[in-house]
C-alpha cells in the first residue's frame, strides 16, 4: 500500500522537451582500417534508451534538460552524448537478449509447477505475469522506495523475429501508487514529452495468473515489463 515519488522529478520539468524522433544517422561509425567505414544502428529507429539514461544522468547531477523542443543536431555534443547513452542502455547486449527472451511466443500463459523445476536447471519457462509480479516489480519498487529512478524495458511485441526487437521501448519510472494489489507505475516516456499522464497499471494479486499490463498510451500494445540496469554518467556536455 502507498504512494511513492522520486523527489524533485517530473516529466514536464526533468524530461526532454522534444520527442524521440531523430533523422536517419548511424549510431556509431567504425573505421575498418583503410578498407571501409562500418555504420551501426540508425537514430531514426529511436533513441529511447539514450534519452532515458540521459534524463536520469541530468536528474542525479541536479541539472535540467535544455529547453529545446527539437532534437539536437547529429553533429552536436548533446546528440553524441545521447547516442553513447543509448549504446550503454543495451548493457553490452544483455538488455536486447532480455527483450528477446520475454518476446518468446512459447512462454506459458499461466505459471505452472513445471517452471520452477526447469528454473533449477537454468531453463526459464516462467509466464510473463510471473516474471513481472515475482521478479521485476520488486526490483523496480526497491529503486523507487530508495529514491532512485528506475529504467524499464517495455516488451511491445511477441515474436521470434529478432528484427522486431526495435518495436520494444525503454522508459523511466519515477513513482508508483499501490492500493491493495492494484499497481500504477508513473512513467517518463521519451515518446511523449512533457506528458505527466503516462502510466503502466498491473494487478499483482496472482503471480500464477494471467495479468496483462495496461499502458495508458494508445501507440502500442504492452505485453511485459522488466527493470533494466542503469549506471550513471556525468552529463558534462549539458553543464
Amino acid at each position: 500500500m502507498g504512494s511513492v515519488r522520486v523527489t524533485g522529478f517530473s516529466p514536464a520539468s526533468n524530461g526532454f522537451q522534444f520527442a524521440n524522433s531523430f533523422p536517419h544517422s548511424a549510431l556509431k561509425a567504425f573505421q575498418l582500417g583503410s578498407v571501409a567505414t562500418l555504420d551501426v544502428g540508425d537514430a531514426a529507429n529511436g533513441l529511447c534508451g539514450g534519452m532515458s539514461f540521459t534524463t536520469a544522468d541530468l536528474h542525479l547531477a541536479g541539472l535540467r534538460p535544455p529547453p529545446d523542443t527539437s532534437p539536437p543536431a547529429p553533429d552536436s555534443n548533446a546528440y553524441r552524448y545521447i547516442v553513447d547513452r543509448q549504446i550503454a542502455s543495451f548493457d553490452e547486449g544483455r538488455v536486447p537478449l532480455r527483450f528477446y527472451s520475454l518476446m518468446e511466443p512459447g512462454r506459458p500463459v499461466r505459471e505452472s509447477w513445471l517452471a520452477g523445476l526447469l528454473g533449477m536447471v537454468g531453463l526459464d519457462r516462467h509466464s510473463r505475469t510471473w516474471v513481472m509480479v515475482h521478479v521485476e516489480w520488486p526490483r523496480i519498487r526497491k529503486d523507487l522506495d530508495e529514491g532512485r529512478l528506475s529504467m524499464l524495458g517495455l516488451v511491445r511485441v511477441v515474436d521470434t523475429d529478432p528484427g522486431k526487437l526495435g518495436h520494444n521501448h525503454q522508459v523511466v519510472a519515477y513513482g508508483y501508487d499501490l492500493v491493495g494489489s492494484a499497481l500504477r507505475i508513473l512513467i517518463y516516456d521519451p515518446n511523449w514529452p512533457r506528458d505527466e499522464t503516462v502510466t503502466i497499471s498491473l494487478d499483482l494479486g496472482d503471480e500464477r495468473g494471467t495479468a496483462t499490463p495496461v499502458w495508458s498510451k494508445p501507440d502500442a500494445a504492452l505485453h511485459c515489463f522488466f527493470r533494466a540496469p542503469y549506471a550513471p554518467a556525468d552529463p558534462t556536455v549539458f553543464r
